[in-house]
């Protein structure tokens, strides 16, 4: 189809004389998805809702109405049929947190019999040995030692995790890398749905690329200052929390 999604793609990126090894660098979208767009193959693409949002990124690089052409894409392609809520939710921020384990309360069940084993020790220790007058003191009765009271170790003070806080939350859809101070990947170059969450995560540092600025990104609990863009955009946060703009070079991949 000439005036198809691919060939509207094909013949924008040939008027700008832009190969697709440059689109690549600059969306993070990889090279075999760029040309299975171009020549429409969408069986080559991932599930519709990434499908749809490299349309979109891709249009928007090149200048075009991103939100146009994934309209005609939901249109054209998913026969304007959304999918249920659950298949778009890309990412989901609920994680199942494990069963807490029975030792501790065995545990302190055994401390409080060792206890009561003790105070009763002690008390059988200051009995008197011998039933007969002549063992009982003449001055008064006797006084055994006071049982010694049990005192229950203080709590350990909770000391605050080291590092910064990060947590984000796509306003539309966006591709995200998020490498923590390691380089280690927290979000792997994935797609984030409008409305899906991410953290929130802990590192002395983080490096992230956006492939928009369609995302609330949360350091300790307040709102960084990402300017609403179509463009790729990437940051570095440090251990204080405060962004600093990485060039295209500097910022991460996920590949």
């Amino acid at each position: 189809m000439d005036r198809g999604i691919g060939a509207i793609l094909r013949q924008a990126r040939s008027r700008r004389e832009i190969e697709l090894a440059e689109v690549e660098a600059a969306t993070r979208i990889r090279l075999k998805y760029l040309r299975a767009i171009e020549a429409e193959d969408w069986d080559a693409l991932p599930e519709e809702v990434y499908a749809r949002g490299f349309v979109r990124t891709y249009a928007s690089f090149l200048g075009l109405d991103g939100e146009r052409l994934a309209a005609e894409y939901r249109r054209e392609v998913e026969g304007g049929t959304p999918r249920p809520a659950a298949d778009a939710t890309v990412v989901s921020s609920a994680r199942p947190r494990p069963p807490r384990s029975p030792r501790r309360a065995r545990a302190l069940t055994w401390v409080a019999i060792a206890a009561v084993l003790g105070v009763a020790a002690l008390v059988l220790a200051a009995l008197p040995l011998g039933g007969g007058e002549e063992d009982r003191p003449s001055s008064g009765p006797a006084r055994g030692p006071s049982p010694a009271r049990a005192t229950a170790p203080e709590p350990q003070s909770k000391r605050a995790p080291a590092g910064v806080s990060m947590r984000l939350a796509a306003t539309a859809e966006v591709w995200v890398c998020l490498l923590d101070a390691a380089g280690r990947p927290l979000v792997d170059g994935l797609i984030l749905a409008e409305g899906a969450a991410e953290g929130p995560f802990r590192s002395g540092s983080f490096t992230v690329s956006l492939g928009n600025g369609e995302v609330t990104m949360l350091i300790d609990g307040r709102e960084a200052d990402i300017p609403t863009t179509a463009s790729p955009v990437g940051y570095a946060i440090d251990a204080s929390g405060e962004l600093t703009p990485l060039a295209e070079s500097e910022r991460p991949t996920c590949t």
